[in-house]
């Protein structure tokens, strides 16, 4: 009877959308979304970033190793604190925004969520289709990544326990293949000629440790779609930790495995020089088995960012209140847009993608900063969700002066800082080229957020009313 109850719930099309979930509908427990995150992580394209270290970068193998570690055990804080919302407020984080944005202000930075979601959508699409491609090269590309997206869709037009149940098995089926991958690297003789192979710069290794911590980072805006449905008494130590430790065990883990295939294949194809190392039958399962979870899970950005598109549009109609059939048509609209954007960047796909990270980043940094200082600093965890979908915005208005003059300094702040392949800022040119951008940004904007805070409340909607209850919400 219990099988049968999951399996009813797995293929029930989700009929939430970006309401709050309530009480009756909560299930779940902290350890699910440990296998949630493991399993988003476990894709060709985090193995194709890590190579980055060893190949673009040029690290020796001991400093791309570190910096992959540190970048992600940084960058998971904050993504983590962000997941530890969920269970308490109980709706999308994008919206949540609202509460430190405004309706009309969070608008903005839902934008940026949409663009982020369809970019890694786009990117995990390529990234599968090249795997597959990589085995058989006479495989048709554009028919790969429409297939994969046809996957993806149908899948999340289920919506989130089947996604969820996805990503947990994906978890269990690329994590034996990842290890499997390991053994064959460490066997080959060529990954220890080449360990050393590279030049450790400072350069290097803060490029790589940015792409750590903005891995991460890109997160935040959806981790808490999936804790959202946790019931509230997981509370936030559950949430964070269960989240934290699947995100960033699963992402430096392929990271590491992706640079240590970028030395030993000396600048090949990383998927295709995996499958070289593995042999033909056995980079055959691997490479078959990292496309289909890559394509099954590029589900959660999927279904993350319908509920970003449906949060944008209720913001202009509000009272509106998405159902079922709102989310699937938006899933469509985003899933072709989706496609179109993977055909149109797969020639320039690696060139492409390391711009995209480095533009997420200086626009990250500075809402996760508010995010957190006004959710764990100012307010404690204390919002009124039901003004969150109030016509004039409620008690947090349409428009937040202050958060969205803080915003403005975070990023601005970061242009000098800024090392990019389109752009480098006259600080980061005297330093060599080095990029602290991301920890400026962070700074700059959580401190003067703070000091708003402070000294003029009224400009962040910050005043008595504003606290209708009180949460203990230190991870």
């Amino acid at each position: 009877m219990k099988t049968m109850l999951l399996r009813s719930r797995l293929f029930d099309i989700e009929q939430e959308s970006i309401a709050p979930i309530p009480e009756e509908a909560r299930h779940g427990r902290s350890r699910e979304l440990f296998t949630i995150w493991f399993g988003m992580n476990m894709t060709p394209l985090t193995v194709v970033t890590g190579a980055t270290a060893t190949t673009l970068l040029g690290l020796p193998m001991a400093g791309a190793l570190l910096a992959i570690l540190l970048g992600h055990a940084l960058g998971g804080i904050g993504m983590a604190l962000h997941a530890a919302q969920g269970p308490q407020l109980g709706v999308p984080q994008m919206l949540q925004a609202r509460g430190q944005f405004g309706s009309r202000g969070a608008s903005l930075i839902v934008l940026v969520a949409i663009l982020m979601f369809v970019g890694y959508f786009s990117s995990n699409l390529i990234v599968s289709s090249d795997s597959i491609t990589a085995l058989l090269p006479e495989a048709n590309g554009t028919g790969m990544i429409i297939g994969c997206a046809v996957l993806s869709f149908v899948i999340a037009a289920f919506g989130y326990n089947l996604v969820r149940k996805v990503t947990e098995l994906g978890a269990y089926m690329v994590g034996a293949l990842v290890l499997v991958s390991f053994v064959a690297l460490f066997a080959g003789g060529d990954f220890w000629a080449q360990m050393n192979h590279g030049e450790f710069t400072w350069t290097g290794f803060l490029a790589m440790l940015a792409i750590g911590i903005v891995w991460q980072l890109t997160y935040a805006p959806y981790v808490s779609d999936y804790s959202r449905y946790m019931p509230a008494k997981t509370g936030t130590t559950g949430a964070f930790w269960g989240t934290y430790l699947g995100c960033v065990l699963s992402s430096a883990l392929l990271m590491i495995l992706g640079s240590g295939v970028g030395i030993a294949v000396a600048g090949a194809d990383t998927m295709t020089g995996l499958n070289g190392i593995l042999g033909p039958v056995l980079g055959a399962v691997v490479l078959v088995g990292f496309a289909f979870v890559a394509a099954a899970g590029n589900s959660v950005n999927a279904y993350c960012s319908a509920l970003c598109a449906l949060t944008f549009v209720e913001t202009f109609f509000s009272g509106w209140r998405p159902g079922a059939r709102a989310r699937l048509v938006t899933s469509l609209v985003l899933h072709v847009l989706g496609v179109g954007l993977a055909l149109a960047a797969a020639t320039s796909f690696a060139s492409s993608y390391f711009s995209f990270l480095s533009v997420l980043l200086y626009v990250l940094i500075p809402w996760s900063a508010v995010n957190l200082v006004d959710y764990y600093v100012i307010r404690h965890g204390s919002y009124a969700v039901d003004e969150f979908y109030a016509p004039d915005g409620g008690r947090y208005g349409r428009w937040n002066a202050g958060s969205l003059i803080v915003f403005a300094i975070g990023v601005l702040a970061q242009v000098p800082f800024m090392a990019t392949p389109f752009y480098t800022g006259a600080v980061a040119e005297a330093m060599g080229g080095i990029d602290i951008a991301w920890l400026v940004g962070l700074s700059v904007s959580a401190l003067a957020y703070i000091a708003i805070a402070r000294t003029a409340p009224a400009l962040v909607r910050l005043n008595p009313g504003s606290i209708t209850t009180h949460a203990k919400v230190a991870p």
